[in-house]
């Protein structure tokens, strides 16, 4: 039976939504409020090629993934994957691991399990009110509201879970305003960042034109020391794919810090530069540079970043040619922007909260999701971290009621 005591979740996305049922399971009437139409946009749109709620690699390695503090490695081990499965199935969507190791509803789309899980928050008395923005809050727990039609009001409250995500794709809802509304309570926030987005490289105007859209299979991709192999896009500006996605920590940091930011790709990662230079060098000296590298395995986009980096490409002898596949450098000038990235770096502190995710500027409001300053790599990680936070701000919200005396 509920207590009588009130709960705002601002946000419906996964964050928000757990955070909710978690405080309606512990008694509380909780309102959901959302800016947008519909809740759950941004997670509707993850599930359009499948819906990667989590990874099953061992524990251990699942939360070196992340870069972030020991508040979300606590998060985590109190809501692992195994849950976040558990909980997948309790709502009829069970689960299955790919051959890559991500795991998948075996509906594969997102938007059964969401409407599965609105009817479950709506059997526990959650309710959801959309077209709601919040444009103020006040130590008082005092949440001002703008309604689409221009109406405002007033929503007092008991506790808050601030759930508002980051900045990444703004038109599915997360637009980074949480910033503004912490303007003023003197919240520690770090800058926000593209996370998981394209890597902006200065390409010719040839290569960009012909080259455009094609992929680069089995490559690595080193960066500070770091090395991730998969498959890489070239778009228009640039480059994506999981590889520069992962890489993208360092990269940002030494753009932030004014160096340069260098890549290295081996588009030969299963042999060795001794074995790719004799494989060259079996072609013969009347071989056409094409035809060598042709014989010796190279895609025609491969051929053609080889020459975009080196234009004496042709005076080349076959050592030469093979270090430079193994090792070709590309100059990274910027990231892509947060109107197209997958995630969002930066975000509130780990100053400015406490164990229980409260900000301790204002008691009673907790803080999920991407609004929280960490990062992590696409492959289920990304959900999991917004799950388990949204677990833990609304346990840590419900603690924070049971302390308190009835009003």
């Amino acid at each position: 039976m509920a207590s009588g005591r009130h709960c705002v979740v601002v946000g419906g996305g996964p964050s928000g939504l757990m955070a909710a049922e978690v405080m309606a399971r512990a008694g509380h009437c909780v309102t959901v409020l959302e800016r947008m139409p519909q809740v759950g946009r941004k997670l509707l749109m993850a599930g359009r090629g499948g819906l990667n709620l989590t990874h099953g690699e061992a524990l251990e390695k699942f939360l070196g993934r992340y870069e972030g503090d020991a508040w979300l490695e606590a998060a985590i081990r109190a809501f692992p994957p195994d849950a976040l499965c558990a909980f997948a199935a309790d709502l009829g969507q069970p689960t299955f691991t790919g051959s890559s190791g991500r795991i998948f509803p075996k509906a594969m789309k997102s938007s059964p399990l969401l409407r599965l899980w609105l009817a479950r928050l709506d059997n526990l008395g959650v309710k959801v009110q959309t077209r709601h923005q919040v444009v103020g809050l006040d130590a008082r727990l005092l949440l001002q509201c703008r309604t689409a039609d221009g109406a405002q009001s007033d929503i007092a409250a008991d506790a808050i879970v601030l759930a508002m995500g980051g900045a990444s794709w703004p038109r599915l809802g997360a637009d980074g305003n949480f910033v503004a509304l912490l303007k003023d309570h003197a919240i520690d926030i770090a800058p926000l960042e593209p996370a998981n987005c394209g890597l902006v490289v200065a390409w010719s105007h040839y290569f960009q034109s012909r080259f455009a859209g094609s992929l680069l299979k089995n490559v690595t991709v080193q960066a500070g020391g770091k090395t991730m192999r998969g498959e890489l896009v070239v778009t228009a500006s640039g480059l994506e794919g999981g590889p520069v996605y992962a890489l993208g920590p360092l990269l940002r940091a030494s753009l932030r810090n004014g160096l340069s930011a260098m890549l290295h790709l081996d588009l030969r990662p299963d042999q060795s530069a001794t074995d790719l230079a004799q494989r060259l060098a079996r072609s013969g000296t009347k071989a056409s540079l094409a035809t060598m590298l042709r014989k010796a395995g190279f895609t025609p986009v491969a051929q053609a970043l080889m020459r975009e980096v080196a234009p004496d490409l042709g005076n080349m002898a076959p050592v030469a040619l093979a270090g430079l596949a193994k090792r070709l450098p590309l100059e990274v000038t910027a990231t892509t922007g947060l109107d197209k990235a997958i995630s969002t770096a930066g975000g509130i502190k780990t100053s400015a909260i406490n164990d229980d995710l409260m900000l301790r500027a204002l008691p009673g409001v907790f803080v999920a999701g991407e609004m929280l300053d960490w990062d992590a790599p696409t492959g289920g990680y990304l959900l999991q971290a917004c799950f388990a936070t949204g677990v833990k701000a609304g346990n840590g919200a419900a603690r924070w009621l049971a302390a308190r005396p009835q009003p």
